[in-house]
């Protein structure tokens, strides 16, 4: 097993880790406790892994642990400050967005890229949908989960 000695910020916090050269980034943050990082598919397709690395959202389970040595890693663990949701979680929250949650972690690391990268407010509903392309949910429909978006950005 060959492994490498990297160092990464989760949320803030600096790791300096020895991984496991095969082991996903997904694989690394649940061992160090990062449990809103789901495993779903395992190939990509269900974004319930999404995290944003260096602002960008990516599936977690594709990324390779090594590629993320000195990159910012983001959770739904992390956005929280004080104990107080973010805008997006309360917009979740109140617009109904949350069933099961399987994925909700994923969606909200997505929202809130699309949230801080794009002028939501001008947004239509499917381009809102086109930015939650990587991100499956069985329970919601998306309305609520676009409704959420479009609340957040208002606030």
């Amino acid at each position: 097993m060959k492994t490498m000695n990297i160092e990464m910020t989760i949320n803030g916090k600096i790791y300096e880790l020895n991984v496991d050269v095969r082991k996903s980034l997904m694989d690394v943050l649940r061992d160090l406790g990062y449990t809103s990082v789901k495993q779903g598919c395992g190939v990509g397709e269900c974004g319930a892994c999404t995290v944003l690395v260096d602002e960008t959202p990516l599936d977690s389970c594709l990324y390779l642990a090594v590629w993320a040595k000195d990159k910012a890693i983001r959770t739904v663990e992390g956005e929280c400050k004080d104990g107080k949701l973010t805008v997006i979680q309360e917009a979740y929250v109140e617009e109904g967005a949350v069933q099961c949650g399987f994925c909700t972690p994923g969606l909200i690391m997505s929202s809130t890229a699309l949230l801080e990268q794009n002028d939501v407010q001008s947004m239509s509903n499917d381009e809102i949908r086109k930015g939650h392309a990587g991100n499956l949910c069985r329970c919601t429909g998306y309305t609520s989960i676009v409704n959420a978006v479009k609340s957040a950005a208002k606030k």
